[in-house]
């Protein structure tokens, strides 16, 4: 895990752009990622429309503490979210039954919601500053690679991006690990 190299006026600004329906491009454990504020439709769909990506794939939701990801999930989904916690902070994203008011900008509609308890470093301050969950999606254009610096993000998404905030990912190039929760499949290596 990489040390967190932003400054902490840095850290607090880019939650505040979050807190006020801003997209934030920061660096995530894999890839270079757009941030929003996962309950903050909006702001969502302004994720979407950069990367045109279609809402109906929906997208993965970090946290810093799995209390954040928590009234996401079906209450009825024990060992799944046992399954998931026991193997975070970690870069490993879970499929889990998503609770039945999930919002559906962030299930694609449906019945499963990807979440992570992120191990990042910058990733994790990022959410804990924030205080609540971000949607933190590949910085790419759907199709297309994701961008592999701060200075590619602003170059490739100019101004529907609100700030950058920076940062390293602890494994360039390599996206987390995509898993279901209920049957331990993995969905993407």
């Amino acid at each position: 895990m990489h040390d967190i190299h932003v400054s902490p006026h840095r850290l607090r600004l880019a939650a505040r752009t979050l807190a006020a329906g801003g997209i934030v491009a920061h660096a995530t454990e894999g890839v270079w990622g757009l941030a929003a504020d996962a309950y903050d439709p909006d702001a969502v769909w302004r994720v979407l429309a950069a990367k045109r990506r279609d809402a109906a794939r929906g997208l993965i939701v970090v946290a810093a503490d799995a209390s954040q990801l928590a009234p996401l999930v079906d209450p009825r989904a024990d060992a799944a979210w046992r399954r998931a916690v026991e193997s975070w902070p970690g870069p490993t994203t879970w499929l889990l039954p998503a609770r039945r008011d999930a919002p559906w900008w962030l299930t694609g509609g449906r019945a499963t919601i990807a979440l992570r308890e992120t191990a990042h470093g910058l990733t994790r301050a990022l959410c804990a500053e924030f205080d609540g969950p971000i949607v933190s999606t590949s910085a790419n254009v759907t199709g297309r690679p994701p961008v592999a610096s701060a200075w590619r993000a602003r170059a490739r998404f100019g101004d529907r991006i609100d700030l950058v905030l920076g940062g390293e990912p602890d494994t360039p190039g390599r996206p987390s690990t995509i898993r279901n929760a209920v049957t331990d499949e993995t969905v993407r290596g």
